[in-house]
């Protein structure tokens, strides 16, 4: 799982600073896992999307953003909890989930957000 910078976000996901409505630059659905090294939460979540990105691969491209280090990235998105979880189909707006969201609600969120079948 790639860790996203605001370069990097900005490249491969959405350039925020130059559109103003949401335009997807991804070639596959995406999920981002907003986190901090220091949240129980998001250490009982990683090792899902660590799964979860090795089930789906070459179907969805899972990334993390640390928000300690990337406090403009968690600002653009309004994080004030983590975990926080970002679904991005390729087709539609993003959703976001909150909490430490156990397999099977990711697995919902792929087949129902995402529009992708394992």
């Amino acid at each position: 799982m790639e860790h996203l910078t605001k370069e990097t976000f900005v490249e491969k996901i959405f350039d925020y600073e130059n559109d103003k409505e949401w335009n997807f630059k991804g070639e596959l659905p995406v999920i981002i896992d907003f986190y901090a090294d220091w949240c129980q939460p998001c250490k009982m979540v990683a090792p899902v999307l660590e799964k979860l990105s090795k089930e789906y691969d070459g179907k969805i491209n899972v990334f993390k953003i640390d928000t300690e280090d990337q406090r403009e990235l968690a600002g653009v998105f309004q994080i004030t909890s983590i975990p926080s979880i970002l679904f991005i189909p390729k087709e539609d707006k993003p959703q976001m989930a909150l909490g430490a969201l156990p397999k099977e609600s990711f697995e919902d969120a792929i087949k129902n957000v995402l529009k992708v079948e394992k």
